[in-house]
């Protein structure tokens, strides 16, 4: 045998024999018990293994150990940040100093083939987020600690009543729906988790099938999982859940969340000091382009004369000492995804309106319900939640019905007396819809001896304002319009193609929202100022601080940048460098990299899979 091959076989024999006997004495240094979770569990990304006991109850994962923080920065590249501050937020949403992570590497959504690329856009189809980037995730990530300060000064008592998570899906994502079970066994404590209960509403994705229940049985022995036998939608199935969990206190989530340190002790703690409390958390928002997790100001809720939730600012007289922000904080109505309530105390009130279907409107209901029948509803600002905020529901009725405007009128005619004239001035259309048998929810509210909605409207919500007859209502008093914190420059100039020579420009005027971006000759004078790019500290991409670059534009089945108007929310509108030189542009959200491709004679900007093709090179240039 040739002698370069006989020295090729040999370091392939004794490479194997390494591996063989590093495997061995891992497994063999694991306690009893133990065997690996399936890969998708976790992040594929960097492709490492973690083990998790085979069934001995469950095992919490310790987040602030080193353990866990040295192999959370080995597989998503990140590093804690003890101390941190964000001068930017205001005493609203004044974060804790110790925060868990700054959210990982840039390129965690980076599309390297054809498979990531089916993955992201079956991903947003079938749930409306990045699929690609929440599958790279894993089960278990650490995330900000966005608390105020002052909460961790707080103690809860010892003898706190145990809960039932009630978590309600269809059709969800594999590793969002195990991601919200994870976070909450791995920051809840023992004695405070009684059950997960899990209900699949009628789901037919296979792996919400045989795969789901194995994986239960394997890891999950405290999760029981309920099937409906039709789809039920919202109300009815949480109903179900609730009418199977035993806990003292029921905690309803929605299917794609991931919970934060001490969420819970809160949330019981107050239900313990009167059961006719019902409580939300603050709800973080998860970004579904990114799945970055950003704190939420403290706001509460609130509606309008067409029955749609609306966060509304805190009246400045709830707020006049540093310890109202995290003292509990009264709320006029929910946002419906996330809250907790004595289970006896559900029962008492009615639980949901069985007559309702599918989704909407039945926050404003049991919002309603439980301030004119003798409750309370509060947000408990030292309790966090994040939520993934999709840009549109999947899923709808399944016989195609209108149903939020079913539910609304169903809340109109049983709990707004005469104010429900205000909502035919919005929806004048409404009148003659149907909405149902009402009479056992009229009977119900009889039978709890509730107060008329005008007592509502004067002691809980009297900021509300009132529609005109046009059904045009004024801003709320005492609201303040939020606005977006100033952004600081860290680069000015022309974004110049390297290769070419040639900037990048707008393909209409630089006012004109939508338009595509192509290559143009770089101008001097006066006329460069139609050519200036503002970078900011946020990472965005402002042209003549005008108009921002975005990458939902799509043109003959590709993806195209064009100018939008900024919202200062990341996702589609952030930019980062990156590659070898720090000269390829980057869109996390999208997962790939701004290039020039030539169309029609023309050099457009395009999205494209990431790589060192120069016609991916950028730079600024003054």
């Amino acid at each position: 045998m040739n002698r370069q091959f006989r020295y090729f076989w040999l370091g392939c024999i004794i490479t194997s024999l390494s591996w063989a006997f590093v495997v061995y004495y891992s497994l063999s240094t694991q306690e009893p018990n133990t065997q690996p979770i399936p890969h998708e569990g976790y992040s594929n990304f960097h492709q490492r293994l973690r083990f998790h006991p085979k069934n001995p109850g469950f095992r919490h994962v310790d987040l602030d150990s080193p353990d866990f923080q040295e192999r959370d920065e080995r597989f998503h590249g990140r590093r804690r940040k003890d101390g941190i501050r964000n001068e930017v937020l205001n005493e609203r949403n004044r974060p804790n100093k110790n925060d868990e992570t700054d959210q990982g590497a840039n390129d965690i959504g980076l599309i390297k083939n054809a498979k990531d690329q089916i993955t992201r856009e079956e991903g947003y189809h079938l749930y409306a987020f990045n699929q690609l980037i929440s599958d790279r995730l894993g089960f278990h990530r650490a995330i900000p600690d966005t608390r105020h300060q002052f909460c961790t000064t707080k103690h809860y008592g010892p003898n706190l009543p145990p809960a039932s998570i009630v978590v309600c899906f269809y059709n969800e994502a594999w590793s969002a729906l195990l991601r919200t079970i994870h976070s909450v066994i791995d920051r809840t404590p023992k004695e405070l988790l009684h059950e997960i209960v899990l209900v699949d509403d009628f789901s037919n994705l296979d792996h919400l099938k045989d795969k789901l229940e194995q994986y239960i049985d394997a890891h999950l022995p405290l999760v029981r999982l309920h099937r409906t036998t039709k789809r039920e939608g919202l109300m009815r199935a949480r109903t179900f859940g609730a009418d199977h969990a035993t806990g003292e206190v029921l905690v309803f989530l929605d299917s794609h969340c991931e919970v934060n340190r001490n969420w819970l002790e809160p949330l019981v703690s107050r239900i313990a000091e009167d059961k006719r409390h019902v409580v939300i958390p603050i709800i973080d928002i998860v970004s579904s382009d990114t799945f970055e997790y950003q704190a939420s100001p403290l706001v509460r809720g609130g509606f309008n004369w067409g029955m749609h939730f609306r966060w509304d600012q805190i009246p400045d007289k709830d707020l006049k000492t540093k310890a109202d922000y995290v003292n509990p904080v009264r709320s006029p109505t929910m946002a419906g995804g996330l809250f907790a309530i004595d289970r006896e105390y559900f029962t008492y009130l009615g639980k949901y309106d069985q007559g309702m279907d599918v989704w909407g409107g039945e926050n404003l209901e049991i919002s309603f319900r439980i301030w004119q029948c003798g409750g309370t509803l509060e947000i408990i600002p030292c309790s966090r939640v994040g939520h993934i905020f999709r840009k549109r529901r999947p899923y709808g009725s399944p016989r195609g019905e209108d149903t939020m405007t079913k539910n609304s009128l169903r809340v109109a005619h049983v709990w707004m007396d005469d104010y429900k004239e205000y909502y035919f001035r919005v929806r004048p259309d409404a009148k003659i819809k149907a909405y149902g048998d009402i009479s056992s929810r009229v009977e119900l509210r009889k039978r709890l001896g509730c107060k008329p909605f005008k007592w509502y409207l004067d002691n809980v919500y009297p900021e509300q304002t009132l529609p005109d007859e046009q059904g045009h209502a004024p801003v709320a008093a005492n609201q303040q319009i939020f606005a977006h914190p100033k952004h600081t420059p860290v680069k000015l100039g022309q974004l110049k193609h390297r290769e070419s020579g040639m900037c990048v420009i707008s393909t209409k005027e630089i006012h004109s929202k939508g338009a595509l971006l192509k290559l143009g000759p770089c101008y001097d004078g006066r006329q460069k100022t139609s050519q200036v790019w503002t970078e900011t500290d946020t990472h965005e991409f402002m042209l003549a601080d005008l108009l921002c670059l975005d990458t939902e534009g799509s043109r003959r089945g590709r993806a195209f940048p064009r100018l939008m108007k900024c919202h200062f929310e990341k996702g589609s509108q952030e930019w980062k460098w990156m590659g070898e030189e720090h000269n390829h542009l980057y869109n996390p959200a999208s997962g790939k990299c701004m290039a020039v491709i030539t169309e029609e004679g023309e050099k457009y900007m395009s999205m494209e899979i990431c790589s060192e093709d120069s016609n991916m090179e950028f730079e600024f240039v003054r």
